[in-house]
């Protein structure tokens, strides 16, 4: 025989012997649907729970989902009508939460990024009064952020009253910026919007060096228009400067640059995120700036990323289980001490207000609300109630012994219907 046939030979069988190892799967699962689901649930549930705890076991997590997904697709369980809806949140589920692992959906939406950034560019867009070169070099080092300050002052004395920009520097408690984890320094400026033509309002952020550094690259733009339904449709971008030698500083989207992007929704469940500063790292003369742009987001309505992810297929979020549940889960004690009655996310964070704080969700975000005493709102404890606090709402949240299942296994198998 040739080298080309017997190659050919050989990959022929290699090839069928791939197909029916495919297919004995396929049946496996058909035949037994109930025995697979549970256990690839039980190793998507714990899978998930260690990426959320560090990020180093966040490959392990994205094969049983890419396993997961890839059965489903190969054995067209989605068109066996029995299994799609006895286990439609399942399947709709890993669905959405496999996007951003598909080539150029890195933002995590069901469209390429490159039809993401180029549908929603106008939304998106930095006003051209804030790429100005005085005012960008004005606003990329922390000796002369007052002089980009000056700039938006005087800009305002020209704007009519509803037109007016809210601005003020702080320093972010919990995230550095895209092109540096330890930058925490901040310009926010918000451009109001007009949802009865159809403009949306900006937060668009500069990234601040503090005194450690010379230049963050970052700007980001999170944008929203309100919704005949009371509802509000967000999108997203990040930019990246360009700082050159001349003096000259370019901008342009972080993606455009090459430099990839993040999936936006693991960070903003509620769309635009409130703003709680480092203590004492706003002026005085600002603050009231800081309850201005917070009280805009309490009036902008239940988030909703448009076309480009139905945010409802993943599922309930943190604090959602069931006074029974719990009870079972932590004993009656607990539900009745102040901790236990803290543990109200899902008064605010569900589908039809803020939006519910469900996997893949950023563990230093949810920590830092949590623990640092912004999350649950109005309640007062110590620090030592609110580090068991998060960590019981964790744990209810990944649970997944078969005694006592948690949020997300509980949901994936069909038991919250």
């Amino acid at each position: 025989m040739s080298l080309r046939l017997y190659a050919l030979a050989l990959s022929l069988f290699i090839g069928g012997v791939v197909a029916s190892a495919s297919s004995s799967t396929c049946e496996s699962v058909k035949s037994q649907p109930e025995a697979w689901v549970a256990s690839r649930v039980d190793a998507l549930v714990g899978a998930a729970h260690a990426a959320y705890e560090d990020d180093e076991a966040l490959p392990a997590y994205q094969r049983v989902l890419g396993e997961i997904t890839g059965t489903i697709r190969r054995c067209e369980l989605t068109r066996d009508e029995g299994f799609a809806s006895r286990y439609r949140e399942l399947v709709e589920y890993v669905e959405a939460a496999a996007l951003d692992q598909y080539p150029d959906h890195e933002l995590g939406f069901t469209v390429p990024d490159r039809q993401y950034f180029a549908e929603t560019r106008g939304l998106v867009q930095i006003p051209d009064f804030l790429t100005t070169r005085s005012f960008l070099r004005a606003v990329s080092r922390k000796g002369t952020l007052a002089r980009a300050k000056s700039y938006l002052r005087q800009l305002n004395k020209k704007r009519e009253p509803s037109e007016q920009l809210v601005f003020f520097s702080y320093k972010s408690r919990h995230l550095g910026t895209p092109d540096s984890d330890e930058s925490y320094g901040r310009l926010l400026v918000v451009v109001p919007g007009n949802a009865e033509q159809g403009v949306p309002e900006k937060w668009v952020q500069f990234g601040m060096p503090d005194a450690r550094r010379a230049r963050v690259r970052n700007v980001s733009v999170v944008s929203t228009i309100a919704r005949p339904d009371g509802t509000s449709s967000v999108y997203f971008k990040d930019y990246f400067r360009t700082y050159r030698r001349d003096g000259s500083i370019s901008i342009k989207g972080r993606w455009e640059l090459g430099y990839g992007d993040d999936n936006c929704v693991q960070c903003h469940k509620s769309g635009i995120l409130p703003i709680f500063p480092v203590a004492g790292s706003v002026s005085p003369d600002e603050l009231q700036a800081v309850e201005e742009v917070n009280r805009r987001f309490r009036g902008y309505g239940s988030p909703r990323f448009d076309k480009y992810l139905d945010e409802t297929k993943l599922g309930p979020g943190l604090g959602s289980a069931t006074v029974a549940d719990r009870k079972g889960r932590f004993g009656e004690d607990f539900v009745k001490s102040p901790v236990g009655r803290a543990m109200i996310c899902n008064s605010c964070h569900q589908s039809e207000d803020l939006g519910a704080l469900n996997w893949p969700m950023d563990q230093v975000v949810i920590s830092s609300f949590v623990k640092g005493g912004k999350m649950p709102r109005g309640l007062t404890l110590d620090d030592s109630q609110r580090g068991e606090l998060y960590e019981k709402l964790i744990q209810e949240y990944f649970a997944a012994d078969n005694a006592h299942p948690g949020i997300l296994k509980s949901w994936l198998l069909g038991r919250f219907r």
